[in-house]
């Protein structure tokens, strides 16, 4: 089930822009390249690339956790009207739901 909840989030997660976000890391990125030899360039790279996929995870996790709860909504939702059939003959607009009209 998890492949067809991956394949959801893929077709209808948008990405939320944030752009000042890419820049201050990109910023930082590039003062570190010039002041780092390659071998400590590396691993800074491996700890963007670890934070990415972290996010990468908890943004797909979210998705199916907001998914699941729907669908355990729409579920009750179905259970509880299945069990409530009166609330298919609601009366008329105007008219009262007492048969005596002395009533309230």
């Amino acid at each position: 089930m998890n492949n067809i909840l991956q394949l959801l989030y893929d077709r209808f997660y948008t990405p939320l822009p944030m752009t000042e976000d890419r820049q201050e890391i990109e910023q930082y990125h590039r003062m570190l390249i010039e002041r780092l030899d390659k071998p400590e360039r590396k691993m800074v790279l491996r700890i963007i690339d670890a934070g990415d996929r972290i996010a990468n995870e908890l943004s797909l996790d979210s998705f199916i956790c907001g998914f699941l709860l729907a669908w355990e909504m729409t579920s009750e939702l179905n259970h509880y009207q299945d069990k409530h059939p009166a609330s298919e003959k609601s009366p008329e607009q105007g008219t009262s739901v007492y048969p005596d009209k002395s009533r309230p």
